[in-house]
């Protein structure tokens, strides 16, 4: 088994300046080559403490990728609802090139009501503008003198610049969370499978149709897997859950105000059962949280237990995202607990 780091941010200026916060960020980036993380990952969100200091993980990715010689630079994930494809597939190709061909390109169908509403984008789209864009993505990645006609985006004749370090394309991971038709996608078309376990305990069913869609498809192997959770290691659980339980709540509440929308009135058919799922999440803590193995904060003797019942709750996974950096947690108390875990918990699943 893997493990990352992945950077959410939750924060706002009155908080946290996003100067402080990526740097901070970056700090964090440079203990994965020497600690043996696999992976940086950050997200796409805009014009919200949730995630909003993230509208573009690229920019941020390229500035990691000159911090770590080894880790992989995951997007987690853009959002083709909000961008045109052709700018998409020459900013991940130019990515690759930096990381010298380390990008793992995260793909997400965006979520958020309030960024739909914002970019004008109707939500009753989303789908279908979401597996247009991964077409057209791919296509531009691994082809030249492309010639696309789509419902939102058309081109004739395009070869993408700079072309991808990685051939024939970087990897192409799928952002999942509750909603089946997606896994069954990911694994249809044989692309990787994010996905988060916050959703419940559906994920060992959802991993399923995964893995499924992907044999019956006929492709070789049986797919890859990677899930995020949230991590802080100290040498004694109770420390870890004091010192990171508040942020841990916090992360609920201000995701839960961000998805408010859906209990505002934002509807469609593409998104069965978003309301519920954000009352659900609001109510979420560190307890709730540990009590489930979703999140992995403790000592690493309890990390080692949390991770090793997660990963027979849902069937094995093959890399664990890790969020490092919960809201106003200090740079130094991640270091710590980055430091801690990868010293005494990442070794223990060296051959899982």
């Amino acid at each position: 088994m893997e493990f990352g780091i992945s950077f959410f941010p939750n924060v706002g200026p009155v908080e946290k300046s996003g100067r402080d916060y990526w740097h901070e960020a970056l700090s964090l980036v440079d203990l994965c080559d020497p600690l043996g993380f696999s992976h940086v990952r950050t997200v796409e969100h805009y014009f919200h403490p949730y995630g909003g200091y993230s509208p573009n993980p690229m920019v941020f990715l390229a500035s990691a990728s000159q911090r770590s010689k080894n880790a992989r630079m995951v997007t987690g994930a853009v959002l083709p609802a909000f961008n045109n494809p052709l700018k998409l597939a020459g900013e991940a190709a130019m990515l690759d090139a930096i990381s010298d061909g380390r990008l793992d390109l995260g793909i997400a169908r965006a979520f958020l009501p309030h960024e739909f509403e914002r970019f004008g984008v109707n939500l009753d789209t989303s789908r279908a503008r979401y597996e247009e864009g991964i077409a057209q993505l791919d296509a531009l990645l691994t082809q030249e003198k492309v010639t696309m006609s789509g419902e939102f985006h058309s081109f004739q004749d395009v070869t993408s610049l700079p072309r991808p370090a990685q051939q024939p394309r970087p990897p192409i991971w799928i952002a999942a969370t509750t909603n089946a038709e997606t896994f069954e996608f990911a694994g249809r078309n044989g692309y990787m499978c994010m996905a988060n376990p916050i959703g419940g305990a559906a994920l060992n069913e959802l991993l399923g149709v995964y893995h499924d869609a992907w044999q019956a498809a006929g492709h070789p192997g049986c797919g890859k897997s990677m899930l995020a959770f949230m991590m802080y290691c100290a040498p004694d659980t109770d420390q870890a859950i004091e010192e990171a339980g508040p942020d841990v709540k916090a992360y609920f509440q201000t995701l839960a105000d961000a998805a408010s929308g859906w209990k505002e009135g934002a509807s469609t058919k593409d998104y069965p059962g978003y309301d519920k799922l954000v009352d659900v999440l609001s109510k979420e803590d560190v307890h709730t949280q540990r009590e489930k193995s979703a999140a992995f904060v403790g000592s690493p003797e309890e990390c080692c237990d949390m991770i090793s019942d997660y990963h027979r709750q849902v069937g094995g996974f093959d890399i664990a995202s890790l969020q490092v950096n919960t809201k106003m947690m200090s740079a130094d108390k991640a270091k710590a607990s980055m430091e801690l875990f990868g010293r005494e918990v990442i070794p223990k699943f060296a051959d899982l």
